[in-house]
């Protein structure tokens, strides 16, 4: 069974602060130039991770991703009618 899990976005001061909010969560992308990691959580622990990420004097602030809250199921959308055209036309 897989565990919903929330991406978190960190900006920070330092990159030699990584090691850190790695410790906090699974790291997948550490911006150089923009100063910011995003890190995943599980969904049950983002107010537990928000509040322990925002102590660490060397976090600016910490932003929610609202992937989860997006809804992906596009199965009413109309099709495009030039495209329909458009890929009768190679026949």
């Amino acid at each position: 069974m897989r565990t919903k899990r929330q991406g978190l976005i960190v900006y920070f001061q330092h990159m030699k602060n990584i090691r850190q909010i790695k410790k906090q969560g699974h790291l997948i992308h550490a911006s150089k130039k923009h100063k910011y990691a995003l890190i995943y959580v599980n969904q049950d622990e983002v107010d537990f991770k928000m509040d322990k990420l925002e102590r660490l004097p060397f976090v600016s602030k910490v932003l929610i991703s609202h992937k989860p809250d997006i809804r992906t199921d596009f199965e009413n959308a109309k099709p495009d009618k030039a495209k329909q055209y458009d890929y009768k036309m190679g026949i």
